[in-house]
């Protein structure tokens, strides 16, 4: 077996393919730390090639992140009538620092792409007096601060009388298409109550969260 030590390798002039291993080379061992191609180069693997990969990759496909999971460790009091901010303020993850859980309970991607974002929002109520009920509920996605229609909005119509605690979850998911790093999305929620219906909480075991989809 012959050994070349070189530190430059090039094609003749005139060329502009250089071809290492031909019809004779069924495998080409690349030693560590070796650098295809310079700034701006592109690598093309043809038709008919397969790549496999034994090890570990990086920077190849992109990654689902920034991506968070938030959920709420206490029932949280709404005032009938009015749109409350949902205080999520458990982090399972939050991967890139993007959902404050501590003061704004907002969540900034800080970058512009598409995003897959969802929540589940549990509302209970307690105490009614006889024949009062809560009436209309909503939850509601805000961006920078205002009613978004980006996943729309959910309504849940509540007639039933006579009955000490009832709760109701209702789920919203979808891609929005985040347009200016500086925007922030926070969750909402309302509850209208009839006169001398019982107090209406935020339950614990709701969540909200999103992740940045791969383009």
């Amino acid at each position: 077996m012959s050994k070349l030590e070189t530190n430059t390798i090039d094609n003749i002039s005139g060329s502009s393919t250089l071809t290492i291993g031909d019809s004779n080379a069924s495998t080409i061992s690349i030693p560590k730390n070796i650098t295809l191609g310079a700034s701006g180069t592109t690598i093309t693997v043809p038709a008919g090639a397969t790549m496999v990969n034994n090890g570990t990759q990086t920077g190849f496909g992109g990654t689902n992140t920034p991506a968070f999971h938030a959920t709420n460790s206490a029932t949280q009091d709404l005032t009938s009538g009015a749109y409350t901010k949902v205080q999520f303020n458990t982090e399972t993850y939050d991967d890139g620092g993007v959902y404050d859980h501590s003061s704004n309970y907002r969540f900034t991607p800080g970058q512009t792409g598409r995003f897959f974002i969802y929540y589940r929002l549990g509302l209970i109520t307690s105490a009614p007096a006889e024949n009062k009920y809560p009436y209309i509920q909503y939850g509601r996605l805000y961006q920078d601060g205002s009613q978004s229609d980006l996943l729309g909005e959910l309504l849940v119509k509540r007639e039933t009388a006579n009955y000490n605690i009832q709760e109701v979850y209702f789920h919203a998911a979808g891609v929005i298409n985040v347009t200016s790093a500086s925007s922030y999305y926070e969750l909402y929620a309302l509850s209208t109550n009839a006169a001398g219906a019982g107090d209406t909480d935020v339950n614990t075991g709701s969540y909200f969260g999103a992740f940045k989809l791969i383009q």
